[in-house]
């Protein structure tokens, strides 16, 4: 297996520091495998693990028949407009990513879909983690700094089998003027656990997404957590939801937002199907500058014996804060930052040690650019 990226070559500096603040490793280092994608060209898919499968999904769907009770189950092709036109695309691009029973990943997955000149970038991405099997996976996106306008549309489907356990960091890091189109969905067995973390710091025209998890099994679990800044002229619609349709699944939907001029609309809805179910979910946000953030959380109990709950707050850094902090010396603009970044620095349960510092370094280079 290849231990670097080699079709990076025409790549200058600037854009592998863009793809690097995604938490791309060109070296490989602290990496278990690697899928990277430029446009619709897909340069690598390896695996260095044992157990674990990197594919471009092409050559999955033709290596495998039984692919086929996966794709497109999870995420209807007629959803809306941007899933039918991933549908309609004849030859698929996307990566497909295998933990056979029992494997595990030592470190991270990473996934890389970097827009460059094409207007419009698609995928479409399978990840299977079998009975017991631990898979860790960051997917960075970023666009070229030249690229002006473009879109990018894509939809994963994530099977969490029977006690196994999938952790999904998503890190973005589009341009001014590019639109984000994600669609997910993931089914998560008996005692397995599907983490979904995402993480949007640079500016962006929009993003618009509402990833789902049918939490099928007994005691499955999953947790939804975002950390945003929303900058003038970027409009993201985020919100995830969650289905308990099992005794003893439990989910946890988090936010954390902040605005400096543009407009955040943060949603949650939780189901409880059946009893002995719980979900929480709780939004955040700090309005630094005038803009907009509109906290929409739903809970919805079916039975007797479903526990939901949310809580919601937006406002701003409170002047006793700063001035506390000015009275230990700093001057006002640090005291702010201090407080900021205190704000965002979510330490996510479950998160492995190497996705947390990639989560940190995204919170480094935003507060590096002012926020």
């Amino acid at each position: 297996m290849p231990e670097n990226i080699e079709q990076m070559e025409d790549l200058s500096s600037t854009e592998k520091d863009r793809l690097a603040q995604t938490g791309l490793e060109v070296e490989m280092k602290n990496r278990s495998g690697s899928f990277f994608q430029v446009d619709q060209d897909i340069r690598q898919a390896a695996s260095l693990e044992k157990g674990i499968e990197v594919l471009a999904i092409g050559e999955a769907l033709r290596k495998y028949d039984w692919l086929k009770d996966h794709y497109w189950k999870l995420v209807p092709r007629d959803k809306d407009q941007y899933t039918k036109f991933v549908a309609d695309q004849p030859d698929p691009r996307g990566f497909v990513i295998i933990a056979r029973k029992g494997s595990r990943t030592v470190y991270p997955l990473q996934a890389c879909l970097f827009l460059s000149k094409t207007p419009v970038q698609h995928v479409h991405n399978l990840i299977i983690a079998e009975e017991g099997a631990e898979l860790h996976i960051i997917s960075g996106c970023a666009s070229a700094s030249y690229t002006k306008t473009g879109s990018h549309v894509g939809v994963s489907e994530f099977y969490v089998g029977k006690g196994a356990r999938v952790t999904s960091t998503m890190i973005h890091n589009w341009g001014e003027e590019i639109s984000v189109f994600p669609r997910s969905a993931a089914l998560v067995e008996e005692d397995g656990v599907f983490l979904s973390n995402y993480v949007c710091m640079q500016p962006v025209r929009k993003v618009q997404m509402a990833p789902v998890a049918y939490l099928k099994g007994k005691n499955a679990i999953a947790r939804f957590s975002s950390i945003t800044v929303t900058t003038p002229g970027s409009y993201m619609d985020l919100g995830s939801v969650v289905h308990l349709s099992a005794e003893g699944a439990s989910a946890e939907l988090l936010t954390r937002a902040i605005t400096t001029g543009g407009t955040l609309i943060s949603r949650g809805m939780i189901e409880g199907e059946v009893g002995h179910t719980k979900g929480h979910i709780e939004c955040k946000g700090l309005i630094l500058r005038d803009g907009v953030i509109h906290a929409i959380p739903e809970i919805k109990g079916n039975v007797v014996d479903t526990e939901l709950s949310h809580e919601a707050a937006v406002g701003k850094i409170a002047r006793d804060e700063i001035e506390y902090l000015m009275s230990r010396g700093l001057d006002e603009g640090v005291a702010t930052a201090t407080i900021i970044r205190g704000f965002l620095d979510v330490k996510i349960a479950g998160l492995p040690d190497v996705l947390q510092k990639q989560i940190d370094a995204a919170i480094d280079a935003a507060e590096k650019s002012g926020f």
